[in-house]
């Protein structure tokens, strides 16, 4: 992956990463999904990256999104 992308999100739930991922992009945000999860033993993460220049507006729609 492109040194360009910053994890914005983490969690271990695939359908909450999605949720966030399409938040972004409803406010025009790029935004991609890597999933580090085992899948065997279901542990380790999943991380939403945005470009830097999103990651402020990125970062406070997460938070309206969670409260």
């Amino acid at each position: 992956m492109n040194e360009d992308w910053i994890v914005v999100h983490t969690t271990n739930k695939v359908y909450l990463a999605e949720m966030i991922r399409q938040l972004l992009s409803d406010h025009g945000i790029d935004a991609i999904i890597i999933n580090k999860m085992d899948s065997s033993y279901l542990f380790g993460d999943i991380e939403v990256y945005t470009r830097p220049d999103n990651v402020l507006k990125s970062k406070l729609l997460i938070e309206k999104f969670e409260s």
